[in-house]
């Protein structure tokens, strides 16, 4: 049996016939394929280094951001998951000894939810290493292709925020 190698990604089945398509679609392709790769990357990296799943380092990466807590409501929003994904990421959490979890003071029917000292330590030595390994990552950007890509993708980020705005729907 012949090896036909791994799947095609959306990008490279597009490259085959880049003028069946729009540069724009192209465009949408390659950075939705470059954040795929990115993300896989980094999910393997804490998954290997700490045993960790990325959901879980950014419910701690916000909490270590707000030290006085933050409700399940507020996770929720700022993650932009469910209450329930919330609540279990908080428990497993909570077993690891990670974080914190109690009756908000204002309103006793709210969880507060906080990084123990473990969880603050953990979460540091994991936010370095994540932040070596984008690093590593764009290893091969120059300083000043990093800056353009910067400003390009921040003039792409209003482009779709205008687009937005706008409601068209050609």
């Amino acid at each position: 049996m012949e090896d036909i190698g791994p799947p095609l990604d959306a990008e490279t089945k597009v490259t085959e016939r880049p003028h069946d398509h729009k540069d724009e679609l192209r465009l949408w392709l390659r950075l939705f394929t470059t954040k795929t790769v990115i993300e896989s990357e980094i999910r393997r990296r804490l998954r290997d280094r700490f045993d960790t799943t990325l959901p879980r380092f950014d419910l701690m990466a916000q909490l270590d951001k707000s030290p006085s807590g933050m409700t399940l409501g507020e996770l929720s929003q700022r993650l932009m998951v469910s209450n329930g994904n919330i609540t279990g990421l908080v428990d497993r959490l909570v077993v690891q000894g990670l974080v914190d979890r109690r009756a908000a003071p204002n309103d006793r029917r709210s969880q507060l939810v906080t990084l123990t000292a473990e969880g603050r330590r953990t979460f540091r030595a994991m936010a370095s290493a994540h932040e070596d390994w984008v690093a590593d990552i764009f290893a091969d950007l120059s300083a000043a292709e990093l800056e353009t890509l910067m400003r390009l993708l921040a003039k792409a980020k209003a482009s779709a925020h205008k687009s937005m705005n706008t409601g068209t729907d050609k």
